[in-house]
């Protein structure tokens, strides 16, 4: 009986011990309250952003990209680091939790001792009992699995920016490789083009119309020309490998782009709101909270190391000299002990560990207040390039359009023997020019709509919930 009352007063103990934890209370993020504003930022919404409630499938709007994200997400070696880092600390912090309960172990044993006059006598002994089994009366136990809890959380939103960031990756480098294949028509183009000005100054200079001044100097933009494809062909070799190793595999190629065009691949606008509260539901945000809420239960279990622990060792089992009859009422045997210890000196060990918690604490408040600041940042350079991108690809579009004329102008002025050779080839420059500042304007426009969507948390779940009805 005295037993069995030892171990109904467990529960009983465990819920009247105490928790020296600190209260954890959110800080204020050291942050403006409202996302900027002002002349390099567009107009933002009075509701709250919803941006991360947007599926990636519904914003990159181009079917391959859907695919090649897809294979990113199922084969990106990094992610799979992630995953098993969270698996990991699921296993850890159950390890932790285990504590909380006692530990059974069970024997059997049988020995045979011969006596004085040859008699061999038999002993059974059929035991099952809990090893030290510490009654958390100081929340020591509890906390420290509150600790492995909040970590396992903290990996998991870890994992959560891991994709995040993946997904974004893998658009940004799909959507520069689309920019570089059109850098390199264009580059292939003007080659032709300056082949053909090259033929025509060859035979306008054999007939003793051109001089070897306009000959030398269409072949040497021809080099340069010819100079660009081949780099623009190592960059587009470049940015696919940097693709295939983002995706994990070889992509075959219908899954790659042949143009970036317009840039629509992406969603032109996202519902972005004033409040800069949006920043405290990013992945890499929550992860670094449930760190410093780890920090804050590390600190209760190191406080309790201070006081005493209550241990309790109890046994059961049969014992009987005969097998047959091991199990018999009269064979029962039950021991229970408590032991309850208190370390005295020891050379200022526990004391300079909760130190040691506590600065762990303030460098995990420091690192979420970081978190939060880098979060406002990222969003505060996307809208600013948002809020003025529309502008300057209006900008380039005309100048891309203004150049293209002057440069048919030209030609058709120096094939009509009104100006020189130097005004085309200029007009021929500019234009090319022009048109690769357009293809990074527009490749600038997309990267900036990705880079935005990621910042404000998208990316995270595949398509977007239905709205309920």
């Amino acid at each position: 009986m005295k037993l069995r009352l030892l171990l109904a007063t467990l529960p009983a103990l465990a819920l009247a011990s105490c928790n020296f934890a600190p209260k954890y209370v959110r800080p204020d993020a050291p942050v403006a309250p409202a996302l900027p504003q002002g002349t390099a930022y567009p107009a933002l919404g009075a509701a709250e952003s919803q941006v991360d409630a947007i599926g990636w499938r519904d914003f990159f709007t181009d079917p391959r990209l859907q695919q090649v994200i897809a294979r990113s997400l199922a084969d990106n070696r990094n992610l799979r680091v992630s995953l098993a880092n969270v698996e990991r600390a699921r296993a850890l912090y159950r390890v932790n939790r285990a504590a909380l309960f006692p530990i059974v172990n069970g024997s059997a044993t049988l020995s045979a001792v011969q006596g004085t006059q040859g008699r061999v006598t038999d002993n059974f002994l059929v035991q099952a009992g809990s090893s030290s089994y510490e009654i958390d009366l100081w929340g020591r136990l509890r906390n420290l699995t509150e600790a492995g809890f909040q970590t396992w959380l903290a990996t998991d939103e870890g994992r959560k920016s891991t994709q995040i960031a993946l997904v974004a990756e893998t658009a940004s480098a799909w959507l520069s490789y689309a920019a570089t294949a059109d850098a390199l028509r264009i580059a292939q183009e003007t080659v032709a083009t300056r082949k053909d000005t090259l033929a025509l100054n060859v035979r306008r200079e054999a007939n003793g119309i051109g001089t070897k001044l306009e000959v030398a100097t269409a072949t040497s933009l021809l080099n340069t020309a010819e100079s660009n494809v081949a780099d623009l062909q190592t960059t587009l070799a470049q940015a696919r490998n940097a693709l295939e190793l983002i995706t994990g595999g070889p992509l075959p190629d219908d899954l790659l782009p042949n143009t970036l065009g317009a840039g629509d691949q992406v969603l032109g606008a996202l519902p972005v709101g004033l409040s800069s509260d949006v920043l405290l539901r990013r992945p890499d945000v929550l992860s670094a909270e449930h760190t410093l809420r780890a920090a804050y239960a590390n600190i209760g279990a190191a406080r309790a190391a201070f006081f005493p622990r209550l241990s309790i060792t109890g046994l059961f089992g049969f014992a009987s000299p005969g097998l047959t009859r091991i199990f018999e009422s009269g064979d029962f045997q039950k021991t229970a002990n408590t032991q309850l210890g208190q370390r005295i000196f020891d050379g200022g060990a526990t004391a300079n560990n909760l130190k040691a918690t506590k600065a762990t604490r303030d460098a995990a408040l420091a690192t979420y207040e970081r978190a939060i600041q880098v979060a406002f940042r990222e969003v505060a350079d996307a809208l600013a390039r948002r809020g003025t991108i529309d502008e300057s690809l209006r900008a380039q579009t005309s100048l891309a359009a203004n150049a293209a004329t002057a440069y048919r102008l030209s030609k058709l002025r120096y094939d009509s023997g009104v100006a020189n050779f130097l005004e085309p080839l200029d007009a021929q420059r500019t234009l090319y020019n022009a048109q690769q500042s357009l293809i990074a304007a527009r490749l600038t426009k997309a990267s900036n709509m990705v880079e935005l969507y990621r910042a404000l948390g998208g990316g995270l779940v595949e398509t977007t919930a239905a709205p309920e009805g």
